[in-house]
């Protein structure tokens, strides 16, 4: 008698990410809804004094309102492209577009400080409750106070898929844990990828060969130094928490001090947490090097002398000099001290159900890119603010929904995810906003078209669509970078605003 076939356990699906929406008429905003209201009753009135001046203030309205509406393939608006556009032009006008410094520079300073959104920040180190020290990166600008986790990814190689699937649980658990966290406002995750210089294992070799080895051995072990790191690519596992030093009510601001004590009493359990979410051993990254992966990022010919440096007793590279010479950006590339990068980012996440592995290809190494970057921005909400998120998210679901006389899927479809992420908040999980960035990095402007189609063809294996970052590639690339920063806070017109248009 046969034995019944075996099915193999059905692997966990993850999906339900929306978009933050309000409630208005068809598909338009809660703001733009009010402005149409608003326009058509001044058109009203405007009849009873004159037929003209209606047919005016129409005109006015639609001038108005079209904008609005009309949005992209990437649901950008007419207005966002517009306004893009008008501060792209006035940055070049400026000459903010470019970037000098060192002793012949126009930065003022004789260093070399970062440009751009980072331009005024500050590093300095202290010391966690363990004893270990860390870099604390301060924007004296927005109050935001920034420490860098590292870590030693065990990668999913050779792992059961139960395995991978309980990291995964880990991590969601350890995103929910973010919206308890003190002061928290955001934080990153950046997976980069670049070519292995072979310093690192010339050095294991060589400490661990003795002196009397056979020629047979010392052979064998100088043609693995030759060859080997030709086709390896080193990969790095940084994790930037952002804390904000604001005022509380009755309490004053806290400077760097404050949120070093802060800071260096939380990062313990955050970083031995990880450990469950595969990321392996976290410890926080110090000053040194942390200006020294900047410094990398920046200009990737210095990363051999670095990294020889780190293993001759350190590279002493300073916060003053982690910036490039030189840089100019243009409307869709960025160049930086001989390289160019071109950055995108994340237009609309992966529709439907996907795996845990759906990432695999966008962060793993490719020939045609010499440094890739991709960075995963997090903004936690605490348990308060979740709870308003999902039950406004839910009235806007419902409200659309009931405004179709004929019932459509997608409307459908969006109501039973806002219903299903209420009923998992109410049950303990955690609510966070995020996006996605990368950066690709080449070392000649003639590798950026080849670089670009590599991007296209890792962004449709991970079911997610990427758009190229326009009229701000300094920006995002700063922001793709570990270093903390939470682009809302830096925004002319704050996201509360764009959620409603």
């Amino acid at each position: 008698m046969a034995a019944p076939e075996a099915h193999p356990a059905k692997r966990p699906t993850y999906g339900n990410w929306r978009r933050p929406q309000s409630s208005g008429l068809g598909s338009l905003g809660l703001g733009v809804t009010m402005i149409l209201f608003s326009g058509l009753i001044l058109v009203v009135l405007a009849t009873l004094v004159s037929l003209g001046l209606a047919l005016v203030l129409v005109l006015l309205l639609a001038l108005v309102l079209v904008p609005m509406i009309v949005k992209d393939r990437h649901g950008r608006t007419v207005l966002t492209r517009i306004g893009g556009n008008l501060a792209w032009r006035q940055s070049v006008s400026a000459g903010s577009n470019l970037y000098r410094s060192g002793p012949l520079g126009r930065t003022g300073h004789g260093t070399c400080t970062l440009p751009g959104l980072a331009a005024g920040s500050e590093l300095t180190e202290a010391q966690d409750a363990y004893g270990r020290p860390f870099a604390l990166l301060t924007y004296p600008s927005t109050g935001h106070h920034v420490a860098v986790l590292t870590c030693e990814a065990d990668g999913a190689g050779l792992v059961d898929n139960e395995q991978v699937d309980q990291w995964v649980a880990h991590w969601g658990q350890w995103l929910a844990g973010l919206g308890s966290e003190p002061g928290i406002v955001g934080a990153s995750v950046t997976v980069e990828t670049a070519p292995d210089t072979g310093i690192r294992l010339a050095q294991e070799v060589r400490s661990n060969l003795a002196e009397d080895a056979p020629d047979l051995a010392k052979a064998m072990y100088a043609d693995v130094l030759k060859d080997y790191p030709a086709g390896s690519a080193r990969i790095s596992t940084r994790i930037a928490l952002t804390y904000s030093g604001a005022a509380r009510a009755g309490h004053p601001r806290r400077d760097a001090g404050d949120m070093a004590v802060l800071i260096g009493n939380r990062l313990p359990g955050l970083s031995s947490t990880l450990a469950m979410t595969g990321a392996g051993p976290a410890r926080p990254m110090t000053a040194v090097e942390l200006a020294e992966a900047v410094r990398v990022a920046y200009d990737p010919t210095v990363a051999p002398l670095i990294e020889e440096a780190s293993h001759n007793g350190g590279s002493g590279l300073t916060w003053a000099d982690a910036g490039p010479v030189g840089a100019d950006e243009s409307k869709t590339a960025y160049s930086h001290d001989g390289s160019y990068s071109v950055t995108w980012c994340m237009a609309d996440a992966p529709r439907g159900a996907v795996q845990s592995s759906v990432f695999t290809g966008l962060v793993s190494p490719s020939d045609d890119i010499a440094r890739k970057r991709v960075t995963i921005l997090y903004r936690p909400h605490d348990p308060a603010s979740a709870t308003r998120v999902v039950q406004s998210d839910k009235a806007h679901a419902q409200f659309r929904a009931a405004q179709q006389k004929r019932e459509k899927a997608r409307d459908t479809a969006a109501l039973r995810a806002a219903t299903q992420t209420e009923e998992e908040e109410a049950s303990g999980a955690g609510v966070v906003r995020f996006s996605l960035l990368v950066t690709a990095t080449v070392t000649s402007r003639e590798d950026l078209p080849r670089a670009e189609a590599a991007m296209d063809n890792l962004s449709g294996p991970a079911r997610i669509a990427l758009r190229k970052v326009t009229s701000a590639q300094a920006s995002a690339f700063a922001a793709a970078l570990p270093i903390g920063l939470v682009l809302p806070h830096h925004l002319t017109v704050p996201s509360t605003v764009r959620d409603y248009l």
